[in-house]
């Protein structure tokens, strides 16, 4: 693969770093107590904020928007996975930065499936909306009741009733839900319990002010609640919507999952790569501006090991997630599953412990709102579940690896489709 980005991707990258200079960076501040002023004056911390609204057509302007989806009529700025990984790790230096550029989770993945495996009615409907930024959606597949690291798991029912499907089930750690601009649930259930293992779920749309769609909760992140984003708690209780909204036909849920959950778990990397980047800035920023036993704690030996090591661990996240995007990009998400397995267990477990040796060096500092790291810290620890916990991809990589000396003509093993 080439390592030196294309021409385009260098052209948005520096318009994308000053935007970030520009209208990001000074505005963290802003948007954080926007949230708080929500909560406190108008009792609902959820309402979208003027931070990121105003920045919107700035974005679009500039033409960065929706960058994340190749291959599509309806948004030609899309970039090849290769292209979009350095702006995706740029935008994740700030947690709401991606919602700026219309590149944020979980929209990214709902739009992307919509456009693969959606009908022309719902992509006008659901895809060309989402693609404007004017909705939001959200991707309902968790559940509390049983271990959903096995997605074959998913006990929600889809039942056919005539010209309707009637779905029943409980749902958990629902990102997006909160948003009041949340339109749409693609939702992952059972259609055929008798059917064979991985024939049995399908996915289905379903708008959110459907009767009996029930929000029962938000849910906190180690004390975080991620308003306005947010993961909620949601009852199914006898939803109806029509036989057209099922994506792709009965039986084909993990089908569209692995379609899904590829360019997902990528993006995640990505971001987590820009999560480290930025922690690592703030570390050395910090150690250089603090004296301790009359010496500046940049120059204590422990800290230059750390800097070190934190570099040689984000650059090996880098390197890997690129060939990931390139193997994506060349060969399709299904060639590159072994590639998006390890790079989905590897950039959460680097940004985590660059997090937390930049912790580390603020000191008590490290763990109050004063800084970023501690909410950073907060939603990249959730990285090593959604999408699928570390353990369930690194058994995915042995099996890939052991097949690879095994005599078995044919052996295939499916990238786990898990999401928590």
């Amino acid at each position: 693969m080439e390592f030196e980005y294309s021409p385009r991707c260098q052209e948005m990258q520096g318009k994308l770093l000053k935007f970030m200079d520009t209208h990001i960076y000074p505005n963290e501040k802003a948007y954080k107590e926007e949230i708080n002023r929500n909560g406190i004056e108008k009792g609902n911390r959820w309402l979208p904020t003027t931070v990121i609204e105003s920045l919107k057509p700035k974005a679009r302007e500039q033409g960065l928007w929706n960058l994340f989806l190749p291959k599509s009529v309806r948004a030609p700025e899309g970039l090849s996975n290769l292209d979009y990984a350095p702006l995706c790790e740029i935008m994740g230096r700030v947690g709401w930065a991606p919602e700026v550029f219309n590149c944020g989770a979980p929209d990214t993945g709902n739009m992307e499936t919509i456009e693969r495996y959606g009908s022309e009615e719902h992509k006008k409907e659901w895809l060309e909306p989402l693609l404007r930024g004017e909705i939001r959606s959200a991707f309902a597949m968790t559940e509390p009741d049983v271990a959903s690291s096995d997605a074959t798991n998913i006990a929600t029912r889809i039942e056919r009733d005539g010209d309707e499907y009637v779905i029943n089930g409980h749902k958990w750690w629902i990102s997006g839900a909160g948003d009041p601009r949340c339109k749409i649930f693609i939702l992952m259930g059972k259609t055929d319990p008798h059917a064979a293992r991985h024939s049995q779920q399908s996915m289905i749309l379903v708008p959110t002010d459907t009767k009996g769609v029930t929000i029962k909760r938000p849910l906190s992140v180690f004390g975080y609640d991620d308003a306005p984003h947010g993961h909620c708690e949601i009852v199914y209780e006898n939803v109806r919507v029509p036989v057209s909204n099922l994506l792709l036909g009965e039986g084909r849920g993990f089908e569209i999952a692995q379609g899904r959950l590829g360019p997902g778990r990528i993006h995640h990397c990505m971001r987590a790569v820009g999560v480290a980047e930025r922690a690592l800035e703030l570390m050395c920023k910090r150690l250089n501006s603090r004296v301790a036993f009359g010496k500046r704690i940049s120059e204590q030996g422990v800290w230059r090991e750390r800097i070190a090591e934190s570099r040689i661990q984000i650059d090996t996240a880098r390197l890997l997630t690129l060939k990931t995007a390139y193997m994506m990009d060349k060969v399709g998400n299904k060639h590159a599953k072994s590639e998006i397995a390890m790079i989905k267990v590897l950039a959460p477990n680097v940004a985590q412990q660059v997090l937390d040796w930049a912790i580390q060096a603020h000191g008590a500092g490290g763990v109050c709102d004063d800084f970023p790291l501690a909410s950073m810290w907060a939603g990249n620890r959730t990285l090593r579940l959604a999408d699928g916990p570390d353990e369930v991809h690194r058994n995915a990589v042995a099996k890939l690896e052991l097949a690879k000396h095994m005599d078995i003509p044919g052996a295939e093993i499916e990238l786990p489709i898990t999401r928590s």
